[in-house]
């Protein structure tokens, strides 16, 4: 430890240039080769299914539960992270899974029969069937950003 370090500096006269990089000259027919990006760029997006994420029926779907409101707390229940799914078959039949704040929730009988009237109501629907679950249990991190910032806590 009671060694110094030092800087060694070493001079050179002369540092080899790295080698050029190689262009290849354009073909003799004058003929710009094809761009390989045409076929990508050409391309049609595939199509979402009505039912995933991102179609038509779901986000119709996420929009009717973002509508229903938790009455003591003014965020709705799809921000507040009380939906852990929205699941629609190709027959537009909408299972809807989620849970409550707590067990004791004074909502606990009428907020699932709100949410299938409310989903069952999106036109397209055949059939919406809601799934209450306690598993697992719903905490204040589930919750979107956009509701933390609604309650102040962010």
């Amino acid at each position: 430890m009671s060694e110094e370090r030092k800087i060694m500096v070493e001079e050179v006269e002369t540092v080899e240039a790295p080698p050029k990089a190689r262009v290849d000259s354009p073909p003799a027919s004058g003929e710009r080769q094809r761009d390989y990006l045409d076929g990508f760029l050409a391309a049609k997006p595939t199509p979402i299914a009505a039912g995933e994420p991102g179609g038509n029926l779901y986000d119709a779907v996420v929009d009717a539960l973002k509508e229903i409101y938790d009455p003591e707390i003014p965020v709705n229940i799809y921000d507040l992270g009380l939906i852990y799914g929205v699941d629609v078959t190709d027959e537009a039949h909408v299972v809807v899974t989620m849970t409550l704040t707590t067990p004791h929730c004074p909502v606990a009988e009428s907020m699932p029969g709100e949410v299938e009237l409310r989903v069952g109501a999106v036109p397209g629907v055949g059939d919406a069937q809601v799934n209450l679950i306690w598993d697992p249990p719903w905490d204040p991190q589930k919750m979107s950003d956009e509701a933390k910032l609604e309650l102040g806590m962010l």
